[in-house]
């Protein structure tokens, strides 16, 4: 054994020395405090991307040692497995996907720390096959972002093109390296996904075409009798269809309480129906189909017709260019479609004007109106809360300056969209919202939250606001 050997096999031991001593008591975690247990989820997070950093390393060598055209003499082949993923999935316990992000995050780590080496397999001086993901592979020497982050700013941004080049993207795995900061994985992924959108505009249009060429939709019978569906749908498909399954579970799940009572009637029938969600999306579904099928083609189908609501920038409009996006969809699409899309009778669709607002629907009733909760849909994106997910339709439009307590207007300006937990939450724990000068939106915590009150911007959740916050820093 060599001393590299006995220095890397030391340090292991070590740290599984080290690791065996945590405490798998579970009253003893019952016991502690809340800052104690707060803290002890933090170090755990951290001690999770150093032993995932150092697995890292171990699945890229071994990739390496198993490389094609080593054929049988490959590491993992020697070891009975057809592939190094193979081999990682097997011996450590791990999933398929846990196993490959380790071998192509090792892999990426390993070309950096061996640049300009002679490779003793190949005989070839090693260089980056990446090299617009070198603050990655930084960020990861210096262990300040997990590798499961680095594989969602890798898959994310892609490759280099004839429209992108090396250090364009160099200069977004910098951001977005920065952003892995307060980012978990899944988000990191959209927002890696979103640079690529907005360096590649031109080729909007080609991603759009390749995953609507991806559409499908399979029956399998299974062995109890019953049968799955697997419906892969592009963008365009996915808006119509979760527009029709919000409206049939989002009760049941804790969506929308609506105001009209005709509207509220349904709503309290959905909460009370003893079926799951699942099976109520199913049995509307199927309703749906059987609907449709029998409808006279003469005839337009009633009002209810789902309805895609699409949103572009007044200067992506003008110029023929640039991107749109279609609510509750990640990728966008181009602006052929969105005027393709145009003469849909099922489009709402939304102009952003260079001041960021949309066209103001009324300012006299109590409630916001239809028109004026899609208007703030198209503003907000979703709940405005940090890190909440949930979509426009799971929300609910708030008056920023309270209707009654402060005499405030049903104003576009003064509102904003939070889910039904966030609402409840500000309204009965004294958090306030506030916009300054600049129409910027100050999230206020109570003074028992935060003595200081330190204010936290709000900011849309929704990609076109990017797009023109973009345009208008371009021009």
């Amino acid at each position: 054994m060599t001393s590299t050997d006995t220095q890397l096999l030391e340090r292991y031991r070590a740290a599984v020395a080290v690791l065996t001593d945590l405490p798998n008591d579970a009253a003893l975690y019952a016991a502690s405090s809340e800052s104690a247990l707060l803290e002890a989820n933090q170090l755990f997070a951290t001690s999770q991307i150093l032993l995932r950093n150092g697995g890292a390393f171990i699945a890229g060598e071994i990739a390496h040692r198993s490389a094609p055209e080593l054929g049988s003499q490959g590491l993992a082949q020697r070891s009975g497995h057809r592939t190094p993923e193979q081999f990682i999935k097997t011996t450590n316990g791990v999933t398929g996907r846990d196993a490959v992000t380790a071998v192509r995050v090792g892999s990426l780590m390993r070309e950096a720390a061996v640049e300009g080496d002679v490779d003793v397999v190949t005989g070839e001086v090693a260089t980056p096959t990446q090299p617009w993901l070198s603050p990655v592979t930084d960020a990861l020497g210096v262990r300040s972002i997990s590798i499961e982050a680095a594989e969602a700013i890798r898959s994310g941004l892609g490759s280099p093109n004839s429209a992108i080049s090396t250090e364009q993207l160099q200069d977004a795995a910098s951001q977005l390296c920065d952003a892995a900061r307060s980012l978990d994985p899944d988000a990191l992924a959209r927002e890696a996904k979103a640079f690529r959108d907005e360096l590649d505009t031109e080729g909007v249009a080609i991603r759009e075409e390749e995953r609507r060429q991806k559409r499908s939709l399979r029956l399998y019978v299974q062995p109890d009798g019953t049968t799955k569906l697997v419906w892969i749908m592009d963008p365009e498909t996915a808006a119509t269809v979760r527009d029709i399954y919000d409206r049939t579970t989002s009760p049941k799940l804790g969506g929308v309480r609506f105001v009209d009572p005709a509207r509220q009637t349904l709503a309290d029938s959905i909460l009370a129906d003893e079926r799951t969600p699942d099976q109520i999306a199913s049995d509307g579904f199927e309703q749906l189909l059987k609907l449709g099928a029998d409808a006279n083609p003469d005839f337009l189908l009633g009002s209810g017709a789902p309805v895609i609501r699409l949103t572009a920038t007044q200067t992506a409009l003008e110029r023929g260019t640039g991107l749109a996006r279609i609510e509750g969809e990640v990728a966008p699409v181009s602006i052929s479609t969105a005027w393709r899309l145009s003469c849909d009778a099922g489009l709402a669709g939304f102009v952003l004007a260079d001041d960021g607002h949309v066209v103001n629907f009324g300012r006299e009733q109590r409630f916001f109106t239809r028109k004026q909760k899609e208007a703030l849909a198209i503003i907000w994106g979703g709940c405005a809360c940090l890190g909440c997910q949930r979509p426009p339709s799971w929300t609910e439009a708030h008056h920023i300056v309270f209707w009654k307590r402060d005499n405030g207007k049903t104003d576009l300006a003064d509102g904003i969209l939070l889910c039904r937990h966030h609402h409840l939450l500000f309204h009965n724990n004294g958090w306030e919202i506030q916009r300054d000068k600049n129409s910027r939106y100050w999230l206020i915590p109570p003074a028992e939250q935060d003595p200081g009150q330190t204010p936290i911007e709000l900011v849309s959740k929704n990609p076109a606001m990017r797009d023109l916050r973009r345009e208008q820093l371009a021009s």
